[in-house]
């Protein structure tokens, strides 16, 4: 379970709370983040006295006196953020609460290493900033990586598929290159958060997997991404399973669930098996020819992915289990895993348990990181 938080901390869940819509009022806050009403109290009247909130209208009560509504201050500018995969970036801008403002795609191939691949990336965004906010300044940038982040510092340790940015401090790059407030964070992560800033709270203790080219994860609970000592946690993809093939892992070790369930995994498979694929999109798309020997070895593949998220289910008993990523759309490979995981957790674990696709979509980790870089950035109005 999340340690106890920081005031720093609560001060970004409280403004994550209040930019998402979760929580408009000091109750709403104390009932979400589960501390003291004086220390909301102490929290908010800081973000009142910086100018950060207002608090301004009344809400409806439920009892007593009726509680005075908080919102974000208007704030002129916006936020940079993006995704990258093994050959793609998905990037978008974000309004200083943290809504996306436009989204786009580009191709990148993240082998090009740091400095090429951020080129593509700082291109994309004066585009956009031209074309969807004119005349606007840029507050902050946000990135999501697919590798395991030193979080919050911001530096790729031990990446697999990534030659060139092991130890790269991506951060501190992005900060002197743009000259703004930047924040760092695996790709799940920041996916998991948008997931549950979008679900609202609704649901407390979530499992978020990230199915795409590999397989990354989290957990979130009590609202709270859990980081782990280094910030390093959610690595399922190198989880041992049975009946994977006891394929060498680029880890260096055999078995792992990101050789038989990822996309990268399906497209090497279909491929020793003489069909023309060469990324996840194609093997979703022959999916959805159910093409009978694809939507074989992606049941197989989902299945899989259940086996490896039955243990954690039984150990953490979360509410809900979230597939996000590509492969979240093919519904035979959600649907395996549901299968495994009702077969393999003991039924009180699963008696009352979610397990279905992501809420969020494909803008997951935008969304997340729109309001990761709002509290790194702690935007003030002119």
């Amino acid at each position: 379970m999340p340690e106890p938080s920081s005031p720093a901390n609560l001060r970004e869940q409280a403004l994550s709370l209040l930019a998402s819509g979760a929580a408009t009022s000091r109750a709403d806050l104390v009932e979400t983040l589960q501390v003291a009403p004086s220390t909301v109290s102490s929290v908010v009247r800081r973000l009142l006295e910086e100018g950060t909130i207002l608090e301004e209208g009344v809400g409806r009560s439920t009892g007593g006196r009726r509680p005075r509504i908080l919102r974000l201050r208007d704030v002129q500018g916006a936020f940079a953020v993006s995704e990258l995969g093994a050959q793609h970036a998905r990037v978008g801008l974000c309004t200083p609460d943290g809504r996306l403002l436009a989204v786009r795609e580009i191709a990148t191939d993240i082998a090009d290493g740091p400095s090429q691949v951020f080129d593509a990336i700082g291109q994309a965004y004066e585009q956009l900033i031209i074309t969807k906010a004119p005349g606007q300044p840029l507050l902050g940038i946000g990135v999501a990586l697919p590798g395991p982040v030193e979080y919050p510092h911001g530096r790729l340790i031990g990446p697999a598929r990534m030659p060139g940015w092991s130890g790269f401090d991506a951060q501190t790059h992005l900060r002197e290159r743009f000259g703004v407030p930047a924040v760092v964070d695996n790709d799940a992560k920041a996916a998991a958060l948008g997931e549950y800033v979008t679900r609202g709270r609704d649901t407390s203790d979530m499992i978020y997997v990230k199915a795409g080219t590999g397989i990354g994860g989290c957990l979130v609970s009590g609202g709270q991404i859990y980081r782990g000592g280094r910030g390093l946690s959610g690595d399922v993809t190198h989880v041992r399973v049975a009946d994977s093939g006891e394929r060498e892992c680029s880890c260096g070790s055999r078995g792992c669930l990101e050789t038989a369930a990822s996309g990268a995994a399906l497209v090497r498979q279909l491929k020793d098996r003489g069909l023309r694929v060469s990324t996840p999109r194609d093997v979703i798309a022959a999916t959805v020819d159910a093409e009978p020997s694809v939507v074989t070895l992606v049941r197989h593949a989902g299945g899989l992915l259940g086996v490896a998220l039955s243990g954690l289910v039984n150990f953490l008993n979360p509410d809900a289990v979230v597939i996000g990523g590509a492969l979240s759309s093919l519904d035979v490979y959600v649907a395996a895993a549901r299968s495994m995981l009702y077969k393999r957790c003991l039924p009180s674990m699963t008696q009352s348990l979610s397990i279905e696709a992501s809420a969020a979509g494909p803008d997951a980790a935008l969304i997340g990181l729109g309001h990761l870089v709002r509290a790194s950035a702690d935007v003030r109005p002119s």
